[in-house]
C-alpha cells in the first residue's frame, strides 16, 4: 500500500484533499478525543499541509528577531520556540515553531508564507528553502506515548525534554522527535523525509498495538485546541492577510497556503465584523511572549496595547439547559423558528473544504449585562468534562472565574438567544501538563527483553 493508503485505513469519514486523502474520523471523534488523556493517539492531521520553511546564513538569527515578537534568548540548537509575526498594526499575520537545527539554520513550521515574504524583503545575510514537500508531520500524544515511541525507535528517548528536539530511527529511517503537541498532555511531533512516510507510520502503529494506540482523525484534532488553552490560526481567528495589499499579492502567487484567508466565511452573532475578529498577542493572553527590548514590526502597535492592558483570555463553560433549548427548538414544528443549530458539529469549524464561501470562522457576541465585552471562538464539545466550552476574549473586568456571562448565540437576521456562560479555569484542561510531566516517573522500553524475543 502506498502511504496514503495506510494513513487512510479504517478512516470512517474523509475527504479527498488534491492527491491526498484527509481522515476526518477513524473510531470517531469521542474516543479519538478521550485517547489523549487515556491511551494515545497517532495524527496526520498536519501532515502533507503544513507550511515548513527553512531560514539560513550568518544573519538567521537576527532576522527572526526582527519580525518576530520574539527576543529568542538562549535559544539553543536542539531547542524550539513558539514564535508570532505581527503587522505593523500589532495583529496576528501567523504563529508557529521555530527549531534550532543547527548554529545558522532554524527550520519553521506554520510560519510561512508570511515568513517568506519577509526574507524576500530583507537586506540580511539569510536564505530561505521551503521544505513543505519534503518532510512527514506525525503527531504522537497521549500518556503512553513514550513508551510507544521508544518501542518503536528501540531507543531510550527519556532524555527529551520539553520544547526539544532530537534524531532517532524508526524502520530505518531517520526521525526528529520534538517533545510538543496541541493535547496538553504528553505529546511528540515526529518529522522525517516525505519517503519514509509509510514505514515509519506502519511501525509507530505496530509499537502502539498493546498501549491503546488509536488513529486520530482531523475532527478529534481540532477539539484539542479550546481544552487545552492555545488559541490557534485558522481555527479561533483568521488573519489579516489580504488587509496589506503587497502582502495579499504575493501571497495570490502560494494558493496552496492561501486558502483559509483568501476567502472567509464568517459564522455567528459577531457577523462580517473583521477588526473584532483579528487578534492581537495580548488579545489572545500571549503579551508575555513581547520583548520590547529589540526591534520588529508591530511593536509600536503593542506597546500602546500593553499600556492599555484591557484583554483576558478565559475559557467560558455554557450552560446545559441554554444549549438544551437551542437543540430543541428544532422539533417545535414549523411555527415556531428554531434557533441556528448546535448539535451537528462537536466544535464550531465548518469541516467543507469545497465551501463556495471559504473557509468558515465562527464568534460570538460575550455580553454583561447586555453590553458587547468580547467574543467566544470554538465553541467545543469537552467529552472528557462532559461540558461545552469555549475560549473568550474578553474585557478583563469580567475576567475572574465564576463571572456569570453570555454569549449571543444565532447568525445576525436570524433567530437568537442568551445563553448562559461562566468564566472557568483557564486551560480548562487540568491534567498534567506535558512542559510539568517528569518522564522519570514512566517505565522505560525493555529493549533486552524486546532483543531476546527477535531472537
Amino acid at each position: 500500500m502506498s502511504a496514503n493508503d495506510v494513513i487512510a485505513e479504517g478512516a470512517s469519514t474523509y475527504r479527498p484533499m488534491g492527491s491526498s486523502i484527509t481522515p476526518f474520523e477513524y473510531a470517531g471523534w469521542r474516543r479519538e478525543n478521550l485517547a489523549a488523556k487515556e491511551s494515545a493517539y497517532l495524527g496526520t492531521s498536519l501532515h502533507g499541509g503544513s507550511p515548513v520553511y527553512d531560514v539560513a546564513g550568518p544573519d538567521a538569527l537576527e532576522f527572526l528577531r526582527s519580525v518576530c515578537i520574539n527576543s529568542f534568548k538562549n535559544f539553543e540548537v536542539g531547542q524550539i520556540r513558539h514564535a508570532v509575526m505581527c503587522n505593523d498594526e500589532g495583529q496576528i499575520l501567523t504563529d508557529g515553531v521555530i527549531a534550532r537545527i543547527d548554529e545558522e539554520t532554524f527550520r519553521s513550521y506554520w510560519l510561512a508564507p508570511v515568513l517568506e515574504y519577509r526574507v524576500l524583503h530583507t537586506d540580511l545575510d539569510v536564505t530561505g528553502v521551503d521544505q513543505s514537500a519534503n518532510e512527514f508531520f506525525f503527531q504522537l500524544a497521549g500518556p503512553r506515548s513514550l513508551e510507544i515511541l521508544e518501542k518503536a525507535a528501540q531507543e531510550d528517548l527519556h532524555d527529551i525534554r520539553f520544547g526539544r528536539h532530537r534524531m532517532t530511527s524508526i524502520a530505518g529511517a531517520s526521525v526528529r522527535v520534538i517533545r510538543l503537541g496541541m493535547a496538553g498532555t504528553l505529546a511528540y511531533e515526529l518529522h522525517g523525509d516525505m519517503a519514509d512516510t509509510e514505514p515509519v507510520y506502519a511501525a509507530i502503529m505496530d509499537a502502539g498495538q498493546d498501549y491503546g494506540l488509536v488513529k486520530q482523525g482531523r475532527v478529534s484534532y481540532l477539539m484539542q485546541h479550546t481544552e487545552s488553552g492555545f488559541p490557534n490560526i485558522n481555527l479561533h481567528y483568521p488573519l489579516p492577510w489580504y488587509e496589506d495589499e503587497a502582502l495579499g499579492a504575493f501571497f495570490d502567487t502560494r494558493p496552496q497556503s492561501n486558502f483559509f484567508n483568501k476567502y472567509r466565511d464568517l459564522k455567528g452573532s459577531v457577523g462580517d465584523n473583521l477588526d473584532v475578529r483579528f487578534v492581537t498577542p495580548y488579545k489572545v493572553g500571549w503579551g508575555k511572549m513581547v520583548d520590547f527590548n529589540h526591534d520588529f514590526i508591530g511593536k509600536e502597535a503593542l506597546m500602546r496595547e500593553a499600556a492599555e492592558d484591557r484583554w483576558a483570555t478565559v475559557t467560558l463553560v455554557w450552560n446545559e439547559e441554554d444549549l438544551a433549548d437551542i437543540y430543541a427548538s428544532q422539533f417545535r414544528g414549523r411555527e415556531v423558528e428554531p434557533y441556528d443549530p448546535i448539535d451537528s458539529r462537536p466544535v464550531d469549524l465548518y469541516f467543507n473544504p469545497y465551501d463556495a464561501d471559504g473557509w468558515a470562522y465562527h464568534a460570538d457576541w460575550v455580553l454583561a449585562n447586555g453590553e458587547q465585552i468580547g467574543t467566544s471562538v470554538m465553541r467545543t464539545h469537552s467529552v472528557y468534562y462532559r461540558r461545552m466550552i469555549s475560549i473568550g476574549f474578553i474585557d478583563k473586568r469580567y475576567g475572574a472565574e465564576g463571572t456569570e456571562l453570555k454569549v449571543l448565540w444565532g447568525e445576525p437576521g436570524h433567530r437568537q438567544k442568551e445563553v448562559r456562560v461562566t468564566v472557568g479555569r483557564y486551560p480548562y484542561l487540568d491534567l498534567p501538563n506535558n512542559n510539568a510531566i517528569d518522564v522519570e516517573t514512566i517505565p522505560r522500553f525493555s529493549f533486552e527483553a524486546a532483543r531476546v524475543s527477535v531472537s
